[in-house]
């Protein structure tokens, strides 16, 4: 059975407009047969990194710091898949970021050259074979997603692990004047997660039925504009 880990930023937590995609999206891994938990990191006390690299010369893969992300290094000492939800802001929330940069302490220092990059590898203690991400914003283009989606991405390479793909819906704020279409993008999110699951990655097909338009970029432009005059 595998284990998944998704560690939310999503700041309105249980009321963000992320939530939408992410409810289907867990019922799907749950389906698939998975153990799902999740962290909303608004309820945790998670410092930021202080960059002294304690974690690779003098404690090997321990953080010193002593607060919640502990509660988190242990299940991702657990996790089989790590899963991501945030929003997308310019680029993250603060404490998505902060987790990220915690992250350090995952990784191997004993570096590698591939691909004309220096990486690293995750320890061994830490059982995370793949990376995914769920995502929503507020903006029409789907290009909107490419900073956090290059994160994530980036920190798979980083401990050489599989990037399984990412959940993306933009303009979110127009799921709810399409009734017909959001039943069709919940669907296809609770699909991706079964498939997440169930195949270890989720179908180009089955991620662009999420991330498909649901209006034209002239009339997004003009509603929006007329929203905040």
């Amino acid at each position: 059975m595998r284990k998944i880990l998704v560690v939310n930023g999503c700041l309105r937590m249980e009321q963000s407009a992320t939530e939408k995609i992410l409810t289907p999206f867990y019922e799907g891994m749950r389906q698939a047969g998975g153990t799902v938990e999740m962290f909303y990191l608004k309820r945790m006390k998670i410092h930021p990194c202080e960059g002294d690299f304690i974690c690779w010369a003098q404690t090997p893969g321990v953080c010193p710091l002593q607060d919640d992300m502990q509660i988190l290094y242990q299940k991702m000492r657990e996790a089989d898949i790590l899963v991501f939800a945030t929003p997308v802001y310019i680029p993250l929330p603060g404490q998505m970021q902060d987790v990220l940069n915690r992250m350090v302490a995952l990784i191997d220092p004993l570096v590698r050259t591939r691909n004309c990059r220096t990486r690293g590898v995750f320890r061994k203690e830490f059982t995370i074979k793949k990376l995914a991400l769920v995502s929503s914003c507020g903006w029409w283009e789907l290009g909107n997603f490419e900073t956090v989606e290059r994160i994530v991405r980036e920190l798979a390479e980083d401990g050489s692990v599989n990037y399984a793909g990412a959940v993306l819906r933009p303009h979110i704020q127009w799921l709810g004047k399409n009734p017909e279409k959001a039943k069709e993008i919940f669907q296809a999110s609770r699909d991706a997660g079964f498939q997440l699951v169930k195949k270890g990655t989720m179908s180009e097909e089955t991620l662009h039925v999420v991330s498909q338009p649901l209006v034209s970029n002239a009339r997004f432009l003009e509603m929006e504009r007329n929203a905040y005059r």
